[in-house]
């Protein structure tokens, strides 16, 4: 049985209508990309937080680069562990920030160590605790790897959500909090790459396509109908 969210980040709860247009919203979605998973390549649960985090300010290709030689070098959360920081900087060098990313996948991996034997906890609380991982990579895990209900929040869903009108919020867990409010919980594992996905094709940050965009009708950009006329010229 799908169960409603309860009350969104200022305490308020949706209207049926509210509610409505948000499954419409979401049903175009559906239609546009039927299949929509995270385009980082992974093999298991450990393997998907590590690239998340190295996806922070560069292209998934490009982690999809350096991924398979990462993983080939240490195969276990153990051996990334107890890797030599330089070693590892020289794989992931070409994400950005490789010497922060370095930092946080070795700690990361000590940590799944220490607390969880090496083991991925299916858990939004224990994920978490883990260094280097909030609540958008947490939540990226648990919907990919085990379908699990959640919604990641990240720059795209921000956008999105915003311009849609669906939240007013500005903070990923209020904004997290307003969509749980809007969608019954068996669509929320399948809400966020979509979201991305619309954000990266149509609702780009500095040129929309909005004269052309499926969700116009929806839209509550201020700026979406200059937008429109400078995305058809």
């Amino acid at each position: 049985m799908t169960v409603m969210p309860g009350s969104r980040s200022d305490g308020t709860t949706p209207t049926r209508t509210e509610r409505g247009r948000a499954r419409s919203v979401f049903n175009r979605l559906l239609e546009q990309y039927p299949e929509s998973r995270t385009a980082l390549d992974y093999e298991n649960a450990w393997q998907l937080l590590v690239v998340t985090v190295l996806s922070a300010q560069t292209t998934d290709e490009n982690v999809n680069k350096v991924a398979p030689a990462l993983f080939q070098r240490y195969s276990s959360t153990a051996e990334l562990a107890d890797a030599r920081p330089e070693d590892v900087e020289k794989i992931v060098f070409s994400t950005g920030f490789y010497r922060q990313k370095t930092r946080s996948i070795i700690k990361l991996a000590q940590d799944l160590e220490d607390l969880y034997d090496g083991e991925v906890p299916a858990d939004i609380d224990r994920l978490v605790k883990l260094r280097g991982v909030g609540r958008k990579t947490a939540s990226v895990v648990l919907a990919e790897v085990w379908d699990v209900p959640a919604i990641a929040v990240d720059t795209h869903v921000k956008r999105v959500a915003g311009r849609l009108g669906l939240t007013e919020e500005t903070d990923p867990e209020r904004i997290e909090k307003d969509l749980k409010a809007l969608y019954p919980t068996d669509t929320w594992s399948a809400l966020s790459m979509r979201f991305i996905q619309f954000g990266r094709d149509v609702c780009d940050a500095r040129r929309p396509e909005c004269g052309s965009c499926e969700l116009f009708k929806f839209c509550e950009w201020p700026e979406r109908f200059e937008a429109a006329g400078k995305s058809t010229l």
